[in-house]
């Protein structure tokens, strides 16, 4: 992935073209996995189903809840970032 893509995902909703719908379908689903699972409704799970098989989907949503699980346990131990990411090293 590029680093303007990857730049492109902090302001998704102007820069919408750079993307797939299959990929906008999948940060979608991450989006509301990780803010509310429970919304997870028919229209997006049909959304879903039209992109990706069975297997796909319960990669995605797994990896979905991995990083989700990474994230909060890094915040409810107060662990801080590494100082310098591997992205940050890419742009000096």
């Amino acid at each position: 992935m590029s680093e303007a893509l990857l730049d492109a995902l902090y302001h998704i909703d102007e820069h919408r073209h750079l993307f797939t719908e299959r990929e906008l379908v999948a940060l979608h689903f991450a989006e509301i996995m990780t803010t509310s699972a429970r919304e997870v409704d028919e229209a997006l799970w049909d959304e879903l189903q039209a992109h990706f098989d069975d297997g796909e989907l319960v990669e995605i949503a797994s990896v979905i809840g991995l990083f989700n699980f990474f994230n909060r346990f890094a915040d409810a131990l107060q662990i801080d970032p590494p100082a310098q990411t591997a992205r940050s090293e890419t742009t000096e």
